[in-house]
């Protein structure tokens, strides 16, 4: 694959498509060495600097593990243990950083935040998650798809829900890099930004993909392989946005019978955490206000064999694991 070696992986956009294959070969690589038992710590004796703004179970898992594999020593740092932007500057935190780490990861708000710890760290800076991009969800989500179709160009990808944000934006940055069939299918309301999209459409005609815009479910998931969703408020946004939220993109959620619809291939994706049922405080705090009993995603789909949620967070792990590996040199 290509030498990334110093680079930073912030978003997409920064990637050609080669090097983009370049990483998903690389982690289905990891993957078959972890399987087997076959020890890859090609970066021992490293340090990196695990900044966790906003907290997740698949991030930060996958980040320590992988970087325990490479038989590196990583530092968590939550909300309450740095002075990011508190106390310290963006770019005095990251100059402190970069004399103590060989890494760091930022998941968090901004992606003015992550693009100003690449520029001053002077080391890789990883993108765990912002507003805007979710780069290392996307090689995951796309290692699965290959996994599962045996290849990614023309692959039919449909997006249902709020597409406006980082998984919108990601997955389609992602789906005209490779070639691949994006479908954005919400409210117009929801669609990605023209200026993003005005980007994506020029790759696009490079590539060879196909961008679509719909707000009709069923039209849309027509000979689709993946349906893919993500929460409907994110972290951060206020509780007065739900009602919002399930009046608008209700008739989005996916159900077994629009993947039927789809065709007799078509797999569920999720990132996760999904509100599928009442099994969480969140879940349930919404049924007892709006009287449903699922969100984005009904139980029987995400239960249902179509799903491959579980396939793709473990995913998570060998794609960052690949991005580290990567970035900090292959020897």
């Amino acid at each position: 694959m290509a030498d990334l070696k110093g680079r930073s992986f912030l978003k997409l956009l920064d990637f050609t498509p080669e090097e983009i294959i370049g990483l998903i070969d690389l982690a289905a690589e990891l993957k078959a060495q972890k399987k087997q038992g076959i020890p890859h710590r090609m970066h021992t004796g490293k340090n990196i600097a695990l900044i966790f703004e906003k907290t997740s179970t698949r991030t930060r898992c996958a980040f320590e593990v992988a970087a325990a594999d490479l038989g590196m020593h990583p530092v968590y740092l939550d909300p309450s243990g740095s002075q990011i932007g508190k106390k310290e500057s963006i770019p005095d935190t990251a100059r402190v950083l970069g004399r103590m780490f060989d890494g760091i990861e930022y998941r968090g708000f901004g992606q003015e935040i992550v693009e100003d710890l690449a520029k001053y760290s002077g080391i890789s800076v990883w993108n765990g998650l912002t507003n805007e991009f979710h780069p290392t969800q996307i090689l995951a989500d796309f290692l699965t798809v290959r996994e599962r179709f045996g290849s990614l160009r023309g692959v039919k990808l449909v997006y249902l829900g709020d597409a406006r944000y980082n998984m919108g934006n990601s997955l389609m940055v992602g789906c005209a890099k490779l070639g691949m069939h994006f479908v954005a299918c919400a409210p117009k309301k929801y669609w990605p930004n023209e200026t993003l999209t005005a980007q994506c459409r020029a790759i696009a005609a490079e590539t060879g993909a196909v961008l679509e815009f719909s707000e009709t479910p069923a039209e849309a998931v027509r000979g689709a392989q993946v349906l893919y969703t993500d929460v409907w408020v994110s972290m951060g946004e206020p509780d007065a946005v739900w009602a919002e939220r399930i009046a608008d993109l209700s008739p989005y959620r996916v159900t077994l019978e629009l993947l039927e619809r789809a065709g007799g291939s078509c797999v569920f994706m999720h990132c996760l955490p999904s509100f599928h049922d009442l099994g969480t405080a969140v879940g349930r705090d919404i049924h007892k206000k709006f009287g449903i009993d699922c969100m984005e995603v009904t139980d029987e789909a995400f239960e249902s064999p179509r799903s491959i949620v579980f396939d793709e967070a473990e995913n998570r792990m060998h794609t960052i694991k690949a991005v580290m590996a990567a970035t900090l040199g292959l020897h």
